[in-house]
């Protein structure tokens, strides 16, 4: 086995990458070494909503369009104070503990790992390509997009998933929805009108058409074969004795590759109609936060064809979300692919198995030499 494949694992998890912070020090240790391998290095800089500064990473070895990229996000959720191994890698029975260990720091291990056991042996242009904030909505692949940067023919996308070989997933978007009512005294209330009230009831409109209209479409490689729509939050009123005059509900919906993102947004207005016919005074307003398509690459793709062959298991597809969208808008045919399984992602005590890390540096390498070597 190659150790110092775990050696890097390392360490990439002692250094604290969270979505939260800026991912800087994360993206000099890489650079560092993709340099090291004779990579040409580009960082894109960008701030976030809190005005902290991220940076993609975009390596690339050759001129021209590359054959392949392995793509790693290098943010990672939080985690708690008292997991005192969630920046010291610790190996036990067979696994690696700590943050980022599974999601997604062992697959950027094993993409530079692929790099330095092909090095001088390719003769086409090859990416190993790092985002920033992928945890909190893809924001980094996103800002690749924008900038047209990152284009590839083929791009692996590092997620744990047991080295099966992911080629669709669900879009996801999110909408806030705005009910407005009038404030009263609740002893009268005749003298206003409660946004609440008016929200269950189209709360109960949005459960009726989730559970019909929107389950009409299907596609037979997922599961659930439909979209699927959740309220995830609702909030509302001042006090007890006050008519309330507002509420909002948070609305999330993930909408079938081949479905248009905004479906749920035109049934949602359409059903807010429904609701002011019935009451002429109803107000309510959607508001857009998130429009994320899905992607769908054909099962017979060349490399979803490789990836099934070297992992030994058959394609599939999932219901969550990944950069497979934004590296498919880049021109790419993307396959999501990676050690550890997302079961053990985001929480205390994620680790990854020591054989898949191997063995998914092994297939990453074969992947290299056949479309760039």
């Amino acid at each position: 086995m190659n150790s110092g494949l775990v050696t890097l694992l390392r360490e990439l998890v002692a250094v604290d990458s969270t979505s939260t912070r800026t991912n800087l020090p994360m993206v000099e240790v890489l650079q560092r070494h993709l340099v090291s391998l004779g990579f040409a290095c580009e960082v894109q800089r960008y701030r976030d909503d809190a005005g902290v500064e991220k940076a993609n990473l975009i390596g690339q070895l050759g001129e021209g369009l590359p054959e392949l990229a392995l793509v790693g996000h290098s943010d990672c959720v939080p985690f708690d104070a008292s997991w005192a191994e969630a920046l010291t890698l610790t190996e036990r029975d067979g696994k690696l503990y700590g943050r980022g260990s599974c999601d997604t720091k062992a697959f950027i291990a094993c993409a530079i790992t692929a790099a330095k056991q092909t090095q001088g042996k390719l003769k086409k242009p090859f990416m190993l390509l790092f985002t920033a904030d992928e945890e909190l909505g893809c924001v980094g692949a996103k800002k690749l997009l924008e900038a047209g940067k990152g284009k590839t023919r083929r791009a692996i996308i590092g997620e744990p998933t047991s080295l099966r070989p992911i080629r669709a997933n669900k879009g996801y978007c999110l909408a806030e929805i705005d009910v407005v009512g009038k404030e009263g005294h609740s002893a009268y209330p005749d003298t206003g009108a409660s946004a609440i009230f008016r929200g269950a009831r189209l709360l109960t409109k949005l459960e009726q058409y989730s559970k019909g209209t929107l389950r009409e479409q299907t596609h037979p490689d997922f599961v659930p074969g439909f979209s699927t729509l959740n309220v995830g939050m609702a909030s509302g009123g001042k006090a007890k004795n006050v008519i309330p005059g507002h509420m909002r509900l948070t609305l999330e919906w993930r909408p079938l590759p081949n479905q248009s993102t905004d479906v749920v947004l035109h049934a949602v207005e359409k059903l807010i109609e429904e609701c002011r016919a019935e009451e002429p005074g109803f107000v309510a307003t959607v508001r857009p936060l998130r429009m994320d398509r899905g992607y769908d690459t054909a099962g017979d793709a060349d490399v979803v064809a490789f990836l099934a062959k070297a992992s030994g298991k058959a394609a599939d597809t999932v219901s969550f979300g990944t950069e497979g969208p934004q590296l498919a808008a880049l021109g790419a045919v993307p396959v999501v692919f990676g050690p550890g399984d997302i079961t053990v992602a985001h929480q205390t005590g994620e680790y990854v198995p020591v054989d898949e890390l191997h063995r998914a540096a092994a297939i990453l390498e074969a992947a290299v030499l056949h479309f760039c070597g």
